[in-house]
């Protein structure tokens, strides 16, 4: 007798909205809130999770090297990303580009 595999459990919607809405809204330029970032770290134990990176920094900071990190990142993820995304301006991933001021 064959022995079944457990099913995969299912990831929770992202929300933006209401209890557990840890991430912004398109509008507002995409990412996690503060309050998400605080949650993820209470839940993941020694996580460096932060916020986007989105005042005037000193060249060759800290934070300006996490911007430089993520903008490169996040041009992968649009070349990669399909026609329709990569060229709508209110695409999350544009919008939060946008914010990092990428």
């Amino acid at each position: 007798m064959a022995v079944k595999k457990p099913r995969k459990k299912t990831k929770p919607i992202k929300k933006t909205t209401g209890k557990g809405g840890n991430y912004r809204p398109t509008k507002s330029g995409a990412g996690m809130t503060k309050k998400g970032v605080k949650a993820y770290r209470k839940a993941n134990p020694g996580s460096k999770l932060k916020t986007a990176v989105t005042g005037k920094v000193k060249k060759g900071s800290k934070a300006a090297k996490r911007r430089k990190s993520y903008c490169a990142r996040s041009l992968g993820q649009l070349k990669r990303s399909s026609a329709k995304t990569r060229n709508d301006p209110n695409s999350r991933i544009r919008q939060a580009r946008k914010r990092w001021k990428c």
